[in-house]
């Protein structure tokens, strides 16, 4: 890893009065070759993957293989599941000369996390949450570096309303909130109980859920009045989505390529993306075909004889 010149200061992102962009934290997928591709195409702040704190610590190899970055690669926002205060301030201290912030998860509703103390069972821990902040504020030598938490909501909004403000207490720097409870899924995105959480803190307040147009973020700031919009799965199928692009532009899958080539993706993490982003612009047929493909090369045989190469877009 090599330290990037200086840090971003994220706050003073916030203060120029537009909506954030921002590339949620995806097991597997917001990994740094992604990373680099959404940055091209108007994503102001990417996450990593979420690490689990105490196997990070644990053993260099674990950091080498979890952690992954480059001078360009900025803003970073490091996301850490943890449950104990001690373990995420040096987790965070150990990111931090690579990062710009470190951001607790407290929102991940899979039932292995919850049942190891992390993810969503955080929400019901105020007092663990606004602890672990404030370790991290206190031990992490850069007044610019933020401390954010990614939440979910409570079927009982006040509860959540008052882990925002007891998190706000501890000085934490900005919430992200998932508008759902941690028992839905596909279920529509509470927009009001967001709005409500923003209403109730001074802090900054990103939108998380059913992103999946560029028009998605303004409607999303018009209902929330919220400072910045995350995005997961729709980045995934449109990586050039905040640039406004409607569907994937093959100029975008070929910079996917260029990128994974340049970095030594793996064929299996390079082809899920392509999957990702190529079915909505492809049929049945093409994607039965696509997804059997088992090289680099065999995919990137099949991409020019099916949607053309970068050269085609500019002859």
């Amino acid at each position: 890893m090599k330290t990037a010149s200086c840090n971003t200061n994220i706050m003073d992102m916030f203060e120029k009065g537009k909506v954030l962009k921002i590339c949620a934290p995806m097991v597997r997928y917001s990994k740094l070759a992604f990373r680099s591709l959404v940055r091209k195409y108007n994503c102001d702040i990417c996450f990593t993957p979420m690490i689990v704190a105490a196997d990070f610590m644990r053993s260099v190899k674990a950091r080498d293989s979890e952690f992954t970055t480059n001078e360009r690669d900025r803003p970073l926002i490091v996301q850490f599941a943890a449950h104990d205060a001690q373990t995420l301030a040096d987790a965070a201290c150990v990111v931090a000369p690579f990062s710009d912030g470190v951001d607790l998860n407290c929102g991940c509703p899979q039932r292995w996390a919850m049942s190891a103390g992390y993810g969503a069972c955080l929400i019901n821990k105020p007092e663990l949450v606004k602890d672990m902040v404030r370790h991290v504020r206190n031990q992490v030598d850069n007044p610019n570096y933020t401390t954010s938490i990614k939440i979910r909501i409570h079927k009982d909004l006040k509860q959540t309303v008052d882990l925002c403000q007891k998190a706000e207490s501890a000085g934490v720097s900005w919430i992200t909130v998932h508008g759902r409870t941690t028992e839905e899924r596909h279920q529509p995105v509470h927009y009001d109980a967001i709005k409500t959480i923003k209403d109730s803190v001074s802090i900054p307040v990103i939108a998380n859920g059913d992103i999946k147009y560029l028009r998605d973020v303004e409607s999303t700031h018009k209902l929330t009045g919220v400072d910045g919009v995350m995005a997961a799965r729709g980045l995934l199928a449109n990586p050039a989505m905040f640039a406004g692009y409607e569907d994937t532009p093959l100029e975008c899958i070929w910079d996917w390529v260029d990128i994974s080539i340049e970095q030594g993706t793996p064929f299996t993490c390079f082809h899920h993306h392509l999957i990702y982003m190529l079915e909505r612009v492809s049929s049945q047929p093409e994607r039965k075909v696509f997804n059997s493909l088992s090289s680099t090369a065999a995919v990137i045989d099949y991409l020019q004889n099916t949607y053309g190469s970068v050269h085609d877009l500019i002859t």
